[in-house]
């Protein structure tokens, strides 16, 4: 019987060795094939580098790039002229026509007929014909910067290319190439007006305190914001056609707690209007303009309950501009 008995043990032994060297090669199977599985290219994965690159270019894109609002009535030649003039201007990345000559079609099949063109532009034909028009979150538009220049208004490109590299350094105010001020008097009541006005309490040293965004630089997050302004905001521009851009810079101002915006002097730049077929002349020129925006100052102060508006000394240039020069010699 003991014989028998050690007779089977050799039998036991070699099985468990067998079961043993068989769960071992399972195993370095198993590691092999996860080792090569992590070799083998991945649908998904291959697909995420191509989609890493395309969001950082489009990311790139849009914060190195600017669009520009253009609001036009009745000065089709001007604008044709202004959008030819601005698809040559570094980084520009789309161009959104405000058409507010209601129930007229645009220029845009002619625009498209003379293609193709260096840049996109978008006309966006409106309901009713409003100043605030402009002023909308425009679905087209995806870079955080907004150029928004007035369809009378050529300015260079070396001009905007200098601006915006300002605005870049401050993206959270305007940057712009036309200043005015507010003026307190005695009686308490607020004026509008250029660097003709004197600033209490300042000397004789020139101050601002709004920027016009007809011809400036800024944030795109400021559209939206000015969308849920209380509606006497709104009111008021309708109301007067006016004074949309004096909010912009009470928004800004009471937003960020700064001043609205930092002026930059600009080289070239130049008023077209004259120059129009259209017949159609600026606010600028009504008998009631300037009492309109003293108006409107001193309604937008009792709509916030304060004044926001702070003044500015601050104006920057461009030192060594070639063309500047040029013009200095002729």
């Amino acid at each position: 019987m003991r014989c028998c008995h050690i007779c089977k043990l050799p039998g036991r032994v070699m099985g468990i060795r067998v079961l043993r060297f068989s769960l071992v090669v399972v195993l370095v199977l198993l590691l092999v094939a996860g080792a090569l599985t992590t070799l083998l290219p991945n649908a998904r994965e291959d697909k995420m580098p191509t989609s890493r690159r395309e969001i950082k270019s489009q990311s790139k894109s849009t914060l190195d790039s600017f669009t520009l609002i253009m609001q036009t009535y009745n000065r089709t030649d001007l604008l044709l002229r202004l959008l030819n003039h601005y698809q040559a201007v570094p980084h520009l990345h789309k161009v959104i026509v405000v058409w507010n000559n209601v129930g007229e079609k645009g220029p845009e099949a002619l625009w498209n007929s003379l293609g193709p063109h260096p840049v996109p532009v978008i006309f966006k034909p409106q309901a009713t014909n409003r100043m605030r028009n402009r002023l909308q979150v425009f679905p087209e538009l995806e870079t955080s910067a907004v150029l928004m220049v007035d369809d009378d208004m050529l300015i260079s490109a070396q001009d905007l290319a200098f601006a915006f590299s300002v605005w870049q350094q401050f993206p959270d105010q305007i940057v712009g190439f036309v200043p005015r001020k507010h003026v307190s008097t005695s009686s308490g009541i607020y004026s509008y007006g250029g660097f003709e006005l004197h600033t209490p309490g300042f000397g004789d040293g020139d101050q601002y305190s709004v920027v016009l965004i007809g011809a400036s630089f800024f944030n795109s997050k400021y559209l939206e914001l000015f969308q849920r302004q209380p509606a006497a905001v709104h009111a008021l521009i309708d109301e007067t056609e006016n004074c949309d851009d004096i909010a912009m810079n009470f928004i800004i101002a009471k937003h960020t707690g700064k001043t609205s915006g930092i002026f930059v002097k600009p080289v070239n730049m130049g008023n077209l209007e004259k120059e129009t077929t259209g017949g159609h002349s600026g606010m600028w020129h009504r008998a009631e303009h300037f009492l309109q925006r003293s108006y409107c100052i001193n309604k937008l102060v009792n709509i916030y309950d304060g004044m926001p508006l702070k003044y500015s000394n601050i104006m920057i240039s461009q030192f060594g501009f070639p063309y500047a020069n040029h013009k200095s010699k002729m």
